[in-house]
């Protein structure tokens, strides 16, 4: 299988390295030149890596041809470029409605949109798809874990899911904040919460058959500490904001 990315930025990286280090027969990884920086440091690592010409070599040589470019330049850079008829495309452009995409690509392809991870560089990431395709769920499986959607509302739902992760990281740094106004440091508090959190995520994949609200009353003792966090949160208008945030996101990503 021969892969090729429009689009060398922080995904495309990500996707490469996991690539090369799973058990996927590719021969050859062809990346565009926009980004010179990433496109030479997968060349120079990889054997396999080569960089195009231009993007349209890259989706000629391509039989997998991912879309990777930013959503702000992702219409002029498609329209400019020739797929083959029913050629296997894979979009990884956030908050683009695959009606446009087809538009732009105006061509009959096998399009497949996709919502991948930092964490595919080590194999271990979760990365919803839609339509269902067994190749590209293939793919993104020997990278961690594929998600095959069945509707349009299904990945646009798991796409405003996905932007929790600032957030995440958003709540340990302010832990680690307040810990540090206390007088622990941030490295210590950092050393002290990142596992934890870690150790909390690891618990509700293992016990994927127990509701989450299950799991928070199992982690909190009744008028204990956690129970007592998770009170001010709820009725301080955490969970309140934390909605009004996803609904936000939704609106944006059905344009």
């Amino acid at each position: 299988m021969r892969i090729g990315f429009i689009g060398t930025g922080t995904i495309t990286e990500a996707m490469v390295t996991g690539i090369v280090g799973s058990e996927l027969a590719v021969s050859e990884i062809k990346v565009s030149p926009r980004n010179r920086e990433i496109a030479e440091r997968l060349a120079e690592r990889f054997a396999i890596v080569k960089i195009a010409a231009d993007n349209q070599e890259v989706v000629a040589t391509a039989d997998v041809a991912f879309l990777a470019v930013r959503p702000q330049i992702a219409e002029a850079v498609i329209r400019e470029l020739e797929f083959r008829k029913n050629q296997t495309v894979v979009s990884v452009i956030a908050a683009t409605d695959r009606t446009k995409l087809m538009r732009w690509i105006n061509e009959q392809v096998d399009l497949t949109q996709a919502i991948p991870l930092p964490f595919v560089a080590e194999r271990q990431g979760v990365t919803s798809i839609y339509p269902p395709s067994p190749r590209i769920a293939s793919i993104f499986a020997a990278l961690g874990t594929a998600v095959e959607c069945e509707t349009q509302e299904e990945y646009d739902l798991l796409a405003v899911a996905s932007s929790l992760m600032g957030t995440y990281f958003g709540v340990l740094d302010r832990a680690t904040g307040w810990l540090a106004e206390k007088g622990i440091s941030r490295e210590k508090g950092r050393a002290y919460l990142a596992p934890l959190f870690l150790s909390l995520a690891q618990t509700a994949v293992r016990k994927d058959h127990e509701p989450l609200d299950a799991l928070r009353r199992e982690f909190s003792t009744a008028g204990g500490l956690n129970e007592q966090v998770f009170n001010d949160f709820d009725r301080d208008g955490g969970s309140a904001a934390l909605m009004n945030a996803l609904e936000n996101v939704l609106r944006r990503v059905k344009g």
